[in-house]
Formats: structure tokens, sequence, C-alpha cells
């Protein structure tokens, strides 16, 4: 396995583009993926009752479509809430990029990000449609313009690209992906996009995705909202021409393994681009009896305020972290706990057994005041881990949240 420069154009047979139409001030604001031919697809939606029309929609077209072949995405406005109107406004996208690209509208998916509330503007839309298909290309420029076109309150694009050996050939996985605020996944306003050129079932690959998502992007959170339109989408073309994966052999291993890469790529980038946020916080829960319990656990703690607010203070406060634990549901004794904390300046241990060490403050500080910072919880339960990642909580998350609309 190894990371290569590019991002959802990286694979065999993947077009991309962004256009700017109008959605949004003076930024490219629709972005589209187009195969050659057909694919296999895979999506993780959100869980929250509350469905955008888009998730919708794309639950309906990976449950019942014979296949994929392109992906249309607007920022600016979410498409949720929007009632009858907003999934005839889905079709509608459907229906428009299917006659502007020859293929059939549920060959079609659609995704939204933005606003709450509003109906996508339909006129600019349909506009921006056809100024996409036209300017897809598979250059490394075309999926950065595409990357770029999804962002709302990101501060930077997203992507990431890699390849593997299957059946002695040559696959990639390429990605692009946007969040940075309302992210707290349950899948299984984050969007991730997957292009392989991978030959795998649709079974195998929704089943890949699926147990991956546990682990990657239901374990980030910024703000402990989980949205409306939360959708990882997986597109595999068979382009590479391995021999197709329809067992879990050695090549479909190497697949998850090389997804899981990819996923956790872009979880991180998404939590460490939280709205305001400057520095990424992984939480490590080690020696647990459990994987959920440590993942229970580990979560609790990315996702507590007083958390956060003291990594954004450097302040040693690591009481707030054994409380998060001790609210999370998980069952642990808090008199065996050992706590760490550790960055690229080094690592120190603050607790042993649930009480204070007598460390050096001076640093500890120097330690959590990185932009990268790790807190590890050894449990002494079992030999079970999990890892979350989120930030730090920041005047600027309330400063952009309090005017997201205006």
């Amino acid at each position: 396995m190894k990371q290569i420069e590019g991002g959802v154009t990286a694979a065999k047979g993947y077009k991309a583009a962004g256009v700017f139409a109008g959605i949004r001030r003076k930024k490219n604001d629709m972005a589209m993926i187009y195969s050659e031919v057909p694919c296999k697809v895979a999506g993780t939606f959100t869980t929250n009752i509350i469905k955008a029309a888009p998730v919708k929609w794309d639950m309906k077209v990976v449950k019942e479509s014979p296949f994929v072949q392109a992906v249309v995405v607007n920022s600016g406005v979410a498409n949720a809430c929007t009632g009858k109107q907003g999934l005839i406004y889905c079709e509608d996208m459907a229906t428009t990029a299917g006659e502007c690209l020859g293929i059939p509208k549920n060959a079609v998916l659609v995704a939204s990000t933005g606003v709450i509330g509003k109906q996508i503007p339909m006129d600019k839309i349909n506009a921006g449609i056809h100024d996409l298909v036209p300017n897809l290309g598979s250059s490394l420029e075309h999926g950065i313009l595409a990357a770029e076109a999804i962002m709302t309150t990101d501060t930077k694009k997203k992507e990431i690209a890699l390849t593997i050996e299957l059946g002695g050939k040559q696959v990639i996985i390429g990605a692009m992906g946007k969040g940075s605020g309302m992210i707290h996944p349950n899948m299984c306003t984050m969007l991730s996009f997957i292009a392989t050129d991978a030959a795998i079932s649709k079974e195998l690959l929704q089943e890949a995705l699926s147990e991956d998502v546990k682990i990657t992007y239901n374990m980030i959170s910024v703000d402990g909202d989980t949205s409306t339109n939360d959708s990882v989408i997986l597109l595999a073309n068979g382009l590479a021409e391995n021999e197709e994966i329809t067992e879990k052999n050695e090549d479909y291993y190497k697949f998850l393994q090389a997804l899981n890469f990819i996923n956790t790529y872009l979880a991180k980038r998404i939590a460490e681009d939280g709205e305001g946020a400057t520095s990424l916080f992984e939480v490590k829960v080690i020696n647990a009896e459990t994987e959920d319990q440590a993942k229970t656990l580990s979560k609790s703690i990315i996702a507590s305020n007083l958390t956060k607010t003291a990594i954004f203070g450097n302040d040693l406060n690591w009481g707030r972290i054994l409380c998060a634990m001790g609210y999370s549901g998980a069952q642990f004794n808090p008199d065996k706990v050992d706590l760490y904390f550790e960055s690229i300046i080094g690592k120190i241990q603050l607790i042993e057994n649930g009480v204070a060490l007598d460390y050096d403050k001076e640093t500890a500080t120097k330690i959590i005041s990185q932009s990268e910072v790790t807190a590890i919880a050894d449990i002494k339960m079992g030999h079970s881990k999990a890892t979350a990642w989120g930030c730090d909580l920041t005047y600027d998350y309330v400063r952009i949240n309090a005017s997201y609309c205006s």
C-alpha cells in the first residue's frame, strides 16, 4: 500500500469537476464525480430520524439501482426539512445530470450540504449541472476543484489517494470529503466520496464500508451534533481488471486495510478542521475488556465540551477526562485508570491508578499545546482498544455558528 498524489480522480475511469453556480457567494459550490463505466456502489448514511432529501434519494438508489455512474453535490443549501418538494428536486437533479451524461436518473446520486430548511434553487442547480458536464476531467486539478466545491465552513480541502496490488493488478482508491461543523456521525454536515477501480462484488463492497465506518467516521466528533445529511459513498468500477473479489480472501482484507487508511485519514482531517478548532484531539482507550467498551469511553471523552475547552486553554484539568469516562455508560474501575498525554514534544503520565502523579506541569503544558494532542487512558481490564478523534472548542466555534445563516 502506497499513498499517492491525488483524490477522487486518481483511480482509472473517474472524472470530476467543480464550478460556481451562484448558490454561494464567490466560491465554487457544485461538484460532480463521473465514472466512464457503471459502478458497484455502497453507502452509509446518518441515523438521525430527520434525514435530508438527498439521503433518502441515495439510500433508495444504493439499495435498488443496478449500477451508479455519477454523483452531483451542491454546497450552500442542505435540502433538509424540505418536505416532498425536496425529494422532487433530488429527482430533478438526477434527471438533469442523467440527460446530460446519457445515463439513467437512477444511476445518479445527489448530495447537498449547507443551511437546513431552505429549498435548493433549482434554476441555479440545473445551470450548474449543465456547466459541470463539459468541465469534467481526470487531472489532479479537476479533483481539487471538486473537493473545494463541496466545502462549507471547512477551511481546507480534504482528499487522499493510494495504490495497492490485488491479484497482481494495481488498484487505486481515491477520495474526497467535507466536514467542519455538525459533526458527530453515527451511520451507519459530513460527506465522503470514495472512488476505486477495484473489481469487487456489491455485497462485499457494502460490508467493507459498513464495518469500516464504525471505527473511522463514527469515531469522530466536533460538536456532538449528528447531521441530517451525513453520507459516505463508495464507488467501484472494476477498471483495474483484478479478479473480482467475491469472497473474504486475502485480496478482500488488503482492500479493507486500504479502505480503512482512506477513511481514517479523512475522518482525522474532518476532526482537526472542526469549526474554530486549533488542534486535533485524539483519544486512545487501551487494555479495555471489549472493543465496544473502549469505543464508548474514547468517544465520550472527545465529545466532552469541558475537556475540549481544556485542550483549547492548554489547561491540565484531567479530572474532566475521568468525569467524561464516568458518565459514558461503560463500566470500569476508576481506581485502576492510568492517564497519559502525548504529542510531538513527548509523552507524560498524569495519573496512576486514578490518583494524580507529581508530574512536571511546564512539560505537560508544552505537550498539550501542540496542534495534535493524544490522551491515552489505560483502564487495565483486558486487551481491547479504540481510538476517537475530535478537536478543541474555541471562541470561534460560537462566533461561526451564531451567524451561520446570516
